[in-house]
């Protein structure tokens, strides 16, 4: 999922966009566009620090957010109480090999289909919008 800087790029179960700032910028304004969409990051996980030390690989830098609107998420358990399993929404910004930095997300109607429940949908259409309206603001700045 790249392309061109600023516009946001879907596929079957993702959607992304690309800036031109390095890593660290880019992390800094996913995390103050979660959080200004009501989004509080749950957890960390440095991809390539970790494969680093258990496989001795390098990659560029990959980081995953699991970010969580624990109003949405309330929400939603209480229509599929299994619908932890899928939580939080993992939200990767990774550097790409031209110097700029991807940050994307899971497309939240995936979890519809997942979980076959269609009364998510709502949640999940309210997820995606403010998944988007972060990705927008990382992307405008």
């Amino acid at each position: 999922m790249t392309g061109d800087a600023g516009a946001i790029r879907t596929t079957g179960f993702g959607m992304g966009v690309r800036v031109d700032v390095p890593f660290a910028d880019a992390v800094q304004r996913t995390r103050a566009a979660l959080a200004d969409q009501g989004f509080g990051v749950l957890t960390e996980i440095d991809i390539a620090a970790t494969l680093q030390a258990k496989l001795g690989v390098e990659l560029p830098p990959q980081l995953v957010l699991g970010a969580c609107n624990p109003g949405l998420a309330h929400q939603g358990l209480l229509i599929e109480p299994d619908l932890g399993l899928l939580l939080p929404c993992n939200v990767v910004v990774r550097s790409v090999p031209d110097g700029g930095t991807l940050v994307s997300t899971l497309e939240p109607s995936v979890l519809v289909g997942v979980t076959g429940q269609a009364a998510l949908q709502p949640m999940a259409a309210e997820v995606r919008d403010r998944l988007r309206a972060a990705l927008d603001a990382v992307a405008g700045g």
